[in-house]
């Protein structure tokens, strides 16, 4: 019974989506470095083989160190850039809540317009009559 208990598998956690790896830019340039200094056959695939690397990852960190530098290994943002919005983009947007208060405002207005109308009709006014008078 005991031995049934030893033989257990052990619980472990795995995430239904595994993480993406990222690397700094420190960990890129100490990697790049000791490649830099293999000089026998089979060295570079032994680093790679320890550090759990692919070779399209020195392909993109020598190009990265290349075109900007050390600078150029710091890990990048994923995902669309950011849109800067246009000025334009802006204007019409304000153009366009200010156009729905004024729709708004005039649809109330019109709904007081109806009920005066009603209201005189209930009292037996009529407003056609003052406003002749007025002009």
């Amino acid at each position: 019974m005991e031995v049934a208990k030893k033989l257990a598998p052990l619980e472990v956690e795995v995430s239904a989506r595994p993480g993406r790896r990222t690397f700094t830019a420190e960990y890129k340039r100490k990697i790049l470095e000791e490649i830099d200094r293999c000089k026998e056959p089979g060295e570079i695939g032994a680093i790679l083989r320890r550090e759990g690397l692919y070779s399209s990852h020195l392909v993109q960190w020598r190009r990265a160190r290349r075109e900007m530098g050390n600078a150029g290994l710091a890990p990048k943002k994923r995902g669309p850039k950011a849109k800067v919005p246009d000025e334009r983009d802006r204007k019409i947007a304000e153009l366009e809540r200010e156009n729905a208060k004024l729709k708004t405002r005039a649809k109330k207005a019109e709904a007081l317009v109806e009920l005066q109308k009603k209201v005189s009709e209930l009292l037996g006014l009529d407003l056609a009559d003052s406003s002749e008078e007025k002009s």
